[in-house]
């Protein structure tokens, strides 16, 4: 006579349940990765504009090969996402000349900026005596005798979306505008104070 313990049915039952298991979260989480996809998609990153940039000192000597600057930079922000908000939790500007950063960073203070709304942020950024390499010295010094310099404003910061009660995790955000200046007239540009001031108005490069 043969006896049944019982526990085959019982190995049988759990295992046929981790099975399950399995097989409803394979079938489930294309579906959430689906709707986050679809969520992301649909939420516009914002649209940063340099609108100018007032040059107070840009001074390079060789041998050292120093650089000294500085700058009041003018950037607009616009959120274009009717139904969500944007947090922006960190912002930091500077300035960089052929892929080499050439001022300290300058931070904004941490904002919301509601749907559709603009925020415009005018900070100081400077460099005093920065290193920068024999090559760039040499390219900042011919570029002055040309009386133009191609400069790269640059952010980088976080973000985070606000969908009614639903707020995203953060994303990192990196913005690289465009800013030519003029040396060597001050006709060139706005003269207030000290500082000559170039009106730019240009879209920047945006990755989130």
């Amino acid at each position: 006579m043969v006896q049944d313990c019982g526990h085959h049915g019982k190995d049988h039952s759990k295992t046929l349940k981790r099975v399950g298991i399995v097989i409803g979260v394979l079938i489930f989480l294309p579906v959430v990765v689906f709707i986050i996809v679809r969520f992301l998609v649909w939420l516009k990153n914002p649209v940063f504009i340099l609108q100018d940039i007032s040059v107070y000192a840009f001074n390079v000597s060789i041998n050292p090969n120093l650089l000294t600057s500085t700058f009041q930079v003018t950037v607009s922000s616009h959120n274009p996402n009717d139904n969500a908000g944007i947090y922006y939790d960190k912002l930091d500007i500077y300035a960089a000349y052929q892929s080499q950063q050439i001022t300290l960073r300058s931070s904004i203070p941490p904002t919301y900026q509601g749907h559709n709304k603009d925020d415009i942020w005018s900070p100081f950024i400077y460099g005093t005596s920065v290193p920068v390499a024999p090559y760039l010295a040499l390219a900042l010094d011919q570029d002055k005798s040309v009386r133009s310099v191609l400069l790269t404003i640059k952010i980088d910061g976080r973000i985070r979306w606000k969908v009614g009660n639903v707020i995203t995790g953060p994303y990192h955000l990196h913005a690289d505008c465009l800013a030519t200046i003029t040396l060597g007239s001050r006709n060139a540009g706005i003269v207030v104070g000290d500082a000559v001031k170039y009106l730019l108005i240009q879209s920047c490069d945006l990755n989130v």
